[in-house]
């Protein structure tokens, strides 16, 4: 196991010698070991820290940038224990793990060059991160207290996480809006303004010191899946789709961490026309796909990767299969090139599509941001479902985001018949509003199973 210090410092070193304005792994061509070194996952009290270090570091600098850049004075969130806004669960500190009560968080931009004012309306601090601004003793009621806050400041306007677009920026409750209104002074009423701009900046944006670090969450999530797809897992004619899936969780429940999603292992095989799943039986000369993902630090990965299970007299996977995983490749290389700051989901998906239908290639993109949520805050880029314009792909690319580009292409084998196969990938990387690099390389060899002698 490679100590995770090292891969800090390695990323720290990256960052003071990159010209870009915030780390994000090797150059996007290059080519991913088949056996990536696991960094050791950190003690609970040492990410606490870290994630405590982060955060403090968005509060102070985020914050500020997006309340200045909307022209809000005043943020005003509120949730309920186990009922939390999407973003107030990313503004609690490691120790605090749910909104206690009801926990109201209040950001006050009170103008002139000042440091924006954070205050949470509850008996506890956060860890010294809010200044609590209630007592009951004094004040029993707490919405009267948001009141006397907001009065006391006189904002123009105050800005709520509620949105008909996107679940992330729709975190206030109908009746935690209602008791606001109501207690809220009746001239300050018509200064609330829904908005989403806000808490889908907060969500999406990346900072540095996050992006020192999440290369090596990404090298975690391949390294785990690197053994998945091997033959210290795989038995050929014994191991089922299943048996490899429910390894996966073992392995990410025995490192302390999480899945945020259940794992995939599907099986293309000469003469199925769909991928065959669950206790299907894994052969030689069938292909693997896994779709894979996990939460460590905060931040989530997600991941598709093919392997190739090898006949007795192989030593590589067949051409055919090879072309195609390169069709795939040349797909992401489309589409990152087509990222620019501005431009819409729905305008990449177009662009991206066009060059690679120009190009020979039979593409499907449904790209995605990823950091905070593994279906990230954020546009849209296509759906498996839907290569045309949606309503989630209208908003706008913005810089220091991080992605899971997520695509697939069909290409036909010929060692299987001409039968067409869709291979799909899927690989984490970071938008720095001029270049997508990906965060630990990308697959351009498939995982070679060889039965064990």
């Amino acid at each position: 196991m490679l100590e995770w210090r090292d891969l800090i410092y390695s990323a720290a070193a990256l960052a003071m010698t990159s010209s870009a304005p915030t780390p994000a792994g090797p150059a996007a061509n290059a080519t991913e070991s088949r056996n990536p070194v696991a960094p050791a996952v950190l003690p609970l009290r040492e990410q606490a820290k870290l994630r405590d270090l982060w955060l403090k570091n968005r509060l102070d600098r985020l914050v500020p940038e997006l309340m200045r850049a909307n022209k809000v004075d005043m943020w005003v969130m509120i949730a309920r224990e186990y009922l939390e806004d999407p973003v107030v669960a990313t503004m609690l500190d490691a120790e605090s793990m749910h909104a206690r009560r009801r926990t109201i968080l209040i950001f006050f931009d009170p103008g002139g060059g000042k440091p924006i004012e954070r205050l949470t309306v509850s008996r506890y601090g956060l860890a010294g991160l809010f200044t609590p601004a209630w007592n009951p003793e004094l004040q029993p009621d707490q919405w009267k207290r948001l009141a006397e806050i907001a009065a006391e400041r006189n904002p123009k306007t105050i800005a709520i996480n509620s949105s008909a677009e996107t679940a992330f920026a729709d975190g206030l409750t109908l009746s935690q809006y209602e008791a606001m209104m109501a207690a809220l002074p009746e001239p300050m009423r018509g200064r609330v303004k829904r908005t989403d701009s806000l808490a889908v900046g907060w969500l999406e944006t990346r900072t540095p010191k996050e992006m020192s670090i999440y290369p090596a969450i990404v090298r975690l999530a391949h390294a785990i899946l690197a053994e998945a797809l091997s033959a210290n897992v795989i038995t050929p004619g014994r191991t089922s789709a299943d048996d490899v899936v429910w390894w996966m969780r073992d392995r990410v429940g025995q490192l302390g961490l999480a899945a945020w999603f259940q794992p995939s292992l599907g099986i293309a095989r000469p003469g199925a026309q769909e991928l065959l799943e669950g206790d299907t039986v894994i052969q030689k000369g069938d292909m693997l796909w896994t779709d894979f993902g996990i939460t460590y630090l905060g931040l989530n990965t997600d991941t598709q990767h093919l392997g190739y299970v090898l006949k007795d007299a192989e030593k590589d996977a067949p051409a055919g299969l090879k072309r195609g995983l390169a069709a795939a490749n040349a797909v992401q290389d489309v589409l990152t090139s087509t990222f620019k700051t501005g431009r819409s989901g729905n305008e990449i998906l177009a662009l991206a599509r066009a060059a690679a239908l120009k190009k020979g290639l039979k593409p499907s993109i449904y790209s995605h941001p990823i950091g905070y949520h593994g279906h990230g805050a954020g546009t849209s880029i296509g759906f498996w479902d839907n290569q045309g314009p949606s309503p989630q792909g209208e908003y706008r690319l913005k810089p220091n985001t991080a992605w899971s580009i997520e695509l697939s292409a069909k290409s036909a084998v010929p060692e299987w018949e001409g039968q067409e196969v869709e291979f799909r990938t899927e690989e984490d990387a970071f938008f720095d509003g001029r270049s997508v690099r990906y965060l630990d390389v990308r697959q351009t060899e498939f995982h070679l199973i060889k039965t064990r002698e």
